[in-house]
């Protein structure tokens, strides 16, 4: 698809599933063509349970891309060994920063202490884009009411820097859809959220949310940072409509 046609294109699919729900959002990416060759990206945080057990009704054979930081709590890794096997997903990809450059960058794992965002762009950044060439687009958990640039979140966005169409079923959804829709399918919550991480990142990086604060507060805490880089193009929050 010509790269100047994306944003016409996406548009109309916005127009089009405005009153839709998620799981047709979401069937849409997974089987028809004008969205290409996709993949989900799914972190298996606090609220991944919900988009991995979609695609895994839908289409379990997508393929789903996991990036192990090497900062991670064990609880997630251990949450998606035992998510994956349980949600019988077939394609799943663990990414990790490329050795050498881990080597040269960060050969303590201190990054993080100085330098969060480039700490971000070696561990999540740069490997994602690595695991996403020949993908068309991806699917994100990006919801609305996380706050901050999420506020204006469309079902489909386009990546200017790439081509890619980002697929976000969720965007729409409230806390309450999260939690009802994990009841309902009796699906395992992580293991950090009864212990008040209602959002879960790297380990040095993240720490429990006070009551009534927003969901994402723990997140690079005393920080002017809310996002780690992935969803960002030369810096910023690209929403559809905007250039990079």
């Amino acid at each position: 698809m010509p790269l100047n046609d994306l944003p016409d294109r996406v548009q109309g699919l916005n127009d089009w599933y405005r009153q839709h729900a998620a799981i047709s959002v979401l069937q849409h990416a997974l089987t028809r063509p004008e969205t290409g060759r996709i993949a989900l990206v799914s972190s298996f945080g606090a609220e991944s349970v919900v988009l991995l057990h979609m695609v895994s009704i839908l289409r379990r054979e997508t393929p789903v891309i996991f990036l192990d930081t090497e900062l991670l709590f064990a609880e997630t890794l251990v949450y998606q060994q035992e998510l994956s096997e349980r949600l019988g997903l077939t394609d799943l990809r663990i990414i990790r920063a490329d050795t050498a450059e881990a080597r040269a960058e960060d050969p303590d794992k201190t990054l993080h202490h100085h330098d969060t965002d480039a700490c971000c762009a070696l561990r999540k950044t740069r490997p994602l884009e690595r695991a996403l060439q020949g993908f068309d687009g991806w699917i994100t958990g990006r919801k609305r009411y996380h706050g901050g640039p999420r506020q204006a979140l469309d079902f489909f966005e386009v990546e200017p820097a790439t081509g890619r169409i980002k697929v976000n079923p969720l965007a729409h959804w409230t806390r309450d859809d999260v939690q009802t829709y994990m009841e309902e399918n009796r699906l395992p919550r992580h293991p950090l959220v009864a212990r008040g991480y209602p959002s879960i990142g790297c380990m040095p990086c993240t720490q429990p949310v006070a009551q009534g604060e927003d969901i994402r507060a723990g997140r690079w805490p005393g920080q002017d940072k809310t996002e780690c880089g992935i969803h960002f193009v030369n810096g910023k929050a690209i929403r559809q409509g905007e250039k990079a």
